[in-house]
């Protein structure tokens, strides 16, 4: 749970570091990177709670 937090904090990071290599270099390909990677760590995160969630409801039932 805690490396799972983790590498969606990093991730994060790293797509908030391609927005601003955007805003200094005004490379599109930045700004499509940090896109890609912020979009794909969204997913992820939320497949995550979603199996999280479904656990949650298993033990109830």
């Amino acid at each position: 749970m805690l490396i799972f937090r983790w590498i969606v904090l990093l991730l994060l990071v790293a797509g908030l570091l391609c927005f601003a290599m955007y805003i200094g270099t005004r490379d599109v390909a930045w700004r499509r990177r940090g896109l890609v990677i912020v979009k794909w760590t969204v997913i992820a995160a939320l497949g995550f709670f979603a199996v999280l969630l479904l656990e949650r409801m298993a033990m109830v039932l």
